[in-house]
């Protein structure tokens, strides 16, 4: 059981880590950069199709590895 869950572990972190990087880059510039980001705050949009799918990956797959890390302390500590 232990080797199981340290596989599903295992290919966890590496799809976190592919969803990561598919995510689309937020483009900021110099000026965000030294203005504080205060035009971004109140141009607030929700992310839509591609971005906002993979952000919801991204949390599915976040709190499918917190729990799978949590089973296995579990399980090696009896």
């Amino acid at each position: 059981m232990y080797n199981t869950l340290l596989t599903l572990l295992l290919i966890d972190s590496v799809l976190i880590i592919v969803a990561v990087l598919m995510q689309p880059a937020k483009n900021d510039n110099a000026a965000s950069a030294l203005s504080g980001g205060a035009a971004d705050l109140f141009s607030k949009q929700k992310p839509r199709g591609f971005e906002a799918f993979m952000q919801k990956v991204t949390t599915v797959l976040g709190v499918l590895f917190f729990l799978l890390a949590l089973a296995l302390v579990y399980i090696s500590s009896h």
